[in-house]
């Protein structure tokens, strides 16, 4: 039994316990609140008329992105001629710079691969976003924004104190992935969304946590008056997203809001191992790079930052550990002799100690998503989970000892028919 609970909040976590409970707290008081007043149309606890589209500038930079790029144009233009969409080529080799000016998109074409963070620089240098704009919306070419993404998003910069709003991320999946192993690697990000969404950053996004460690740059909301005091291109990060979070927080530029129902935008997720590895590790090494950087303050942030990478190289090391500990046990089992191995190391408490917490997850993942396939691909699911934890401590390594340029390329694109969301569901 003692096993079993060691192994279970390991894999399930204290920080899930803690926010869990701090976004309840902000359900129920949102609840308690509608009960006495008139039903608001967007999730935030203080509406006001904010900024409208016009207000806003799009901005995407692209690396090839000629498979995605003219479709994620084309759902832009469901939100009218008001909406202004930049974009900033980097180093593209192919028809992307073509088909963004072909859509009407205003096009700054960088001929050599700057690395993302400097590519957006130079692009809200170039078109000086920050003084013709209020908001500044950064794009992923690969995005389609829900419907009504700036109908919920954009109250929330009501708030003069909100200085930037976290884009909720749902997966694409449209088109279909061919593959039966493709369907369950999306089925499996996506319940990584709802999880982080749903159970840690809702609650971190509260007024008075004010602790969320990342305004995701596939499709976020800044005030275009911090831009300048935010460090973005900094040499040798591999992602800009994590790096512009810790500064909003170390320069105590203002509140970052989020929820889940607001400000929802759909992204294609990779639907094959290779791609996923890929992507994950480069997520990976930009936190480690962005931690190491940035130093440590005395402010919740910083407390609550620390207790998660505990838990995370805590839990990632368990995880790796677990197949071989597992392995150990059964055979000690068998062998004479060898039983107070077993004994110590019980198989099926050992088991049930990650397989448990982790179905949970997908049973969570499956009521939001209305999927019932979930609650059949979540049997594979700790096998990701083991991935995950591998990739976390290589990406830990490549971040102490190894140098980055910060360049990128894009990951594989499926190419898809689909102009625009007209909502969330799928």
């Amino acid at each position: 039994m003692t096993t079993f609970l060691i192994v279970f909040l390991l894999v399930f976590g204290l920080n899930t316990l803690l926010w869990t409970s701090a976004g309840l707290i902000r359900v129920i008081a949102g609840r308690t609140r509608s009960a006495t007043r008139p039903p608001r149309r967007v999730p935030w606890s203080r509406q006001g008329p904010g900024p409208t589209v016009g207000d806003v500038a799009v901005l995407m930079a692209a690396h090839n992105e000629e498979a995605v790029i003219g479709h994620t144009l084309e759902a832009l233009e469901v939100f009218g001629p008001d909406l202004r969409v930049f974009l900033v080529s980097d180093g593209s080799s192919d028809g992307t710079v073509e088909i963004a000016r072909d859509h009407g998109a205003d096009v700054l074409d960088l001929t050599v691969n700057r690395g993302k963070a400097g590519a957006l620089v130079e692009a809200i240098r170039h078109f000086r976003l920050a003084e013709r704009f209020e908001v500044l919306l950064l794009l992923d070419a690969d995005t389609h924004l829900a419907a009504d993404y700036f109908e919920t998003g954009l109250p929330a910069f009501a708030d003069d104190g909100v200085v930037a709003v976290a884009g909720r991320a749902t997966t694409l999946l449209v088109p279909r992935s061919p593959t039966l192993a493709g369907r369950i690697l999306l089925a499996y990000r996506e319940r990584v969304y709802i999880a982080m969404q749903y159970l840690f950053k809702f609650g971190q996004a509260a007024r008075y946590a004010n602790v969320v460690p990342i305004v995701p740059g596939f499709a976020s909301m800044y005030r275009t008056r911090i831009l300048a005091d935010i460090d973005i291109e900094v040499p040798g990060l591999k992602i800009e997203d994590y790096n512009m979070t810790f500064e909003v927080h170390a320069k105590r530029l203002g509140r970052i809001a989020f929820h889940p129902h607001a400000a929802i935008a759909l992204t294609q997720d990779p639907d094959t191992l290779a791609d996923y590895v890929k992507q994950v590790e480069r997520w990976n090494l930009g936190f480690w790079q962005t931690v190491l950087r940035h130093r440590f303050h005395l402010r919740g942030f910083w407390f609550a930052l620390l207790l998660f990478i505990a838990e995370l190289l805590v839990a990632s090391i368990a995880l790796v550990l677990v197949l071989p500990a597992l392995t150990v046990s059964v055979v000690a089992s068998l062998v004479p002799g060898w039983s107070f191995l077993g004994d110590a190391i019980p198989p099926l408490a050992l088991a049930l100690g990650v397989v448990l917490p982790d179905y949970l997850l997908t049973v969570l993942a499956a009521v939001v998503a209305r999927s019932r396939a979930y609650l059949i691909y979540g049997l594979v699911f700790p096998l990701f989970r083991v991935i995950d934890a591998i990739l976390c401590l290589v990406a830990l390594f490549k971040a102490v000892f190894v140098r980055s340029s910060g360049r990128w390329s894009s990951p594989s694109r499926r190419p898809t028919a689909v102009p625009h969301a007209a909502s969330a569901e799928q």
